[in-house]
């Protein structure tokens, strides 16, 4: 590879998505120079994650402005950026998520260059790799391969999963505990969230009891704190709204535990080697978004309808949360309890040549459902990347519903355009 390639990264979503991008862009940094294109809101926090990058941040997203000056004020912002980034030569561009502003941003360079989410011949399409993952993300159940590993493989060759983040190590500072994810199906009740904060940080031996979260979260960190039993109640500490995106990282950083949903904060932990124990419930799902490294505890609901589909509204009154919610599982975290419990899976996070991936914690795992066929479509995916071909295919999972017939008239390339995006 030439010494001066350079390489861009688009990544307009959150927080967690931006951390979650850690995979590729260290494996682009091993070729050359990695920019990463990025909500102008996330450039303080990015310069922690990614020290070594160059950052161009954009007014991505309308927050703070008035109702019908968004695409006016957001195109003026933008403009030196995107002067920018249009005179500098990329030899390819990771445009990773589908939005019509990701799109714009296509536009600026070659297609053949481009990664993911592109305009081509004035269309907008995506690559045979995003394709795909449209089609298997129908099947999530069975369909489970971790999002940081997904952005991977869009480039050759990714570093080794387990190179990736630290193994998850107690650092001596006492329990965290992030107050509410953006869902809030997602996240624990304060009336829930607390007994199991304390019960955590009963087990891990007590110490610090520091509640983290957004200023507009103070007053749940509050209703957590009227939850706590008083022992824990003298050792806790509401930080919601306290720290800046420095703070927040020494803080987290210097954790033995942080009990979290799925969050942008539960990925910074897995960024710095702290470990997590999650609750995943709702639209959450553990081999989607769970957290990135060896080590880590994920508490996953299961039902018949899981895993949910957000936007719409939840017809059994998020039956998913009584598991959490039961003195059992209460037992099961202070280390007085026997699992499985009925509709909750305990995880670990582990590697495999694909990426990462869950298995169950032994004794407390549970029955999960999905396991065989998601072995299958992992066993399927690592043959079609290349990654075991010495790996024997599932005689329940040929994987062939995932690929197109143009996928076997010429020679693999899962970078090329190859479907129209709706």
């Amino acid at each position: 590879m030439p010494e001066n390639e350079r390489f861009l990264v688009i990544q307009l979503a959150r927080f967690g998505d931006l951390v979650q991008t850690k995979r590729l862009v260290l494996s682009l940094m091993r070729r050359g120079e990695v920019h990463i294109c990025l909500d102008r809101s996330l450039a303080r926090v990015a310069s922690l994650v990614f020290p070594r990058a160059v950052l161009h941040p954009l007014r991505a997203h309308a927050a703070g402005l008035a109702p019908g000056e968004g695409a006016a004020t957001a195109a003026a912002d933008n403009l030196p950026a995107l002067a920018e980034l249009s005179a500098l030569g990329f030899s390819e561009i990771y445009n990773l998520n589908f939005s019509g502003l990701n799109y714009a941003l296509a536009r600026l360079f070659d297609p053949a260059r481009v990664r993911g989410y592109m305009s081509f011949d004035g269309q907008k399409t995506r690559d045979a790799w995003a394709g795909m993952a449209f089609r298997w993300t129908r099947r999530r159940g069975a369909c489970g391969i971790n999002l940081v590993d997904l952005w991977a493989h869009h480039a050759a060759a990714p570093v080794p999963p387990a190179e990736v983040n630290p193994a998850a190590t107690p650092k001596g500072g006492g329990v965290g505990v992030v107050l509410a994810g953006r869902n809030q199906r997602r996240s624990l009740p304060p009336e829930v969230l607390g007994p199991v904060a304390a019960a955590l940080w009963s087990m891990r031996g007590r110490g610090q009891l520091l509640l983290l979260g957004a200023a507009g979260e103070r007053e749940a960190g509050e209703a957590v704190l009227a939850h706590l039993p008083k022992v824990a109640r003298g050792a806790a500490r509401n930080l919601a709204g306290r720290t800046s995106w420095e703070d927040l990282a020494e803080v987290v950083g210097s954790l033995d535990a942080l009990v979290t949903p799925d969050t942008g904060t539960m990925h910074l932990a897995a960024h710095l080697g702290t470990p997590v124990a999650a609750t995943f419930l709702s639209s959450a799902w553990a081999w989607e978004t769970g957290p990135y490294g060896a080590g880590h505890t994920v508490w996953q609901a299961v039902r018949e309808c899981a895993p949910c589909v957000e936007s719409r509204p939840c017809d059994l009154d998020v039956a998913c949360l009584a598991p959490f919610a039961s003195q059992d599982f209460l037992r099961l975290l202070t280390g007085r309890g026997a699992g499985p419990l009925p509709g909750l899976l305990g995880l670990t996070t582990v590697f495999d040549p694909l990426g990462a991936d869950c298995r169950p914690l032994p004794g407390v795992g549970g029955v999960d459902p999905h396991a065989s066929g998601r072995a299958g479509f992992r066993a399927f995916l690592s043959r079609h990347l290349g990654l075991a071909q010495d790996a024997a295919p599932s005689p329940a999972f040929s994987g062939g519903e995932f690929l197109e017939e143009r996928d076997w008239l010429s020679a693999p390339d899962r970078n090329r355009p190859q479907t129209t995006a709706t």
